[in-house]
Order: C-alpha cells, then structure tokens, then sequence
C-alpha cells in the first residue's frame, strides 16, 4: 500500500473500491443482484483503469485509460444516484459514495485536461 501514497489518484480509486465492494456485499444479502453487479463492474473499473494507465505505453495511451476511467466514474456516480434515490441504499451511504465519487471525477477530469494540454504544447 505505500506505493499507493504517492499518487492521490491511485490511492483514492482504490479506497473508492474497496467501499463498493463492501456496499455491494451488503446489497447482494438484500438481493439486489443485479444493481449490485452493475455498481461492482463500474465502481472496481476506475481504479483498475487507473492502474493500467500507469503503465501507459504513451502519453496516448495514458490519457486514453483515464478517459475510460472518467467514463467508469460517470456511470458509477449514475448507478448510486439511482441507488439512493430508489432507497436501495441509506441516503447517508449513498451521499458518502457520491462525494467520493465526484472526487474521483474531478482529480481524473482535471489530470485529463492538463496532460491533453502538455500534449498539444509539444
């Protein structure tokens, strides 16, 4: 974990995921199967795509993974708005989620603009 440290983005995406696959280990026991899955696919998707994206074979390529990444966190913040607004989960829980998902949005939307600045400068 302390690889994680240096890089915010890297470190909050997999915070980030691990609270979803908690959220939805609770909504499976309440047999939610099926938002669960999509909330898990999308949720665990972010940070996965960030990892690769550090491995980016180019600048290209990189902002590529985290465009997908900002994309995987769009759906996301889409799915547990949908979540709370149907109370499948407690508006506490799904607001904590959402906060850090817009976190999430944010950091990635704001690294995109400035490397695709950085490459349009070269």
């Amino acid at each position: 974990m302390s690889e994680t440290k240096q890089n915010p983005l890297k470190e909050k995406s997999y915070a980030f995921a691990l609270k979803i696959i908690l959220i939805t280990k609770q909504m499976n026991e309440s047999k939610e199967f099926v938002l669960a899955k999509q909330l898990l696919r999308s949720g665990t998707a972010i940070g996965a795509l960030v990892e690769e994206a550090n491995q980016a074979e180019s600048k290209a390529d990189f902002v590529h993974k985290l465009s997908i990444a900002n994309k995987e966190a769009n759906e996301t913040h889409y799915w547990l708005r949908l979540l709370m607004d149907t109370n499948t989960l407690d508006s506490n829980s799904a607001a904590k989620l959402i906060e850090s998902c817009r976190e999430l949005e944010k950091l990635l939307t704001t690294i995109l603009k400035t490397t695709k600045s950085n490459l349009k400068k070269k």
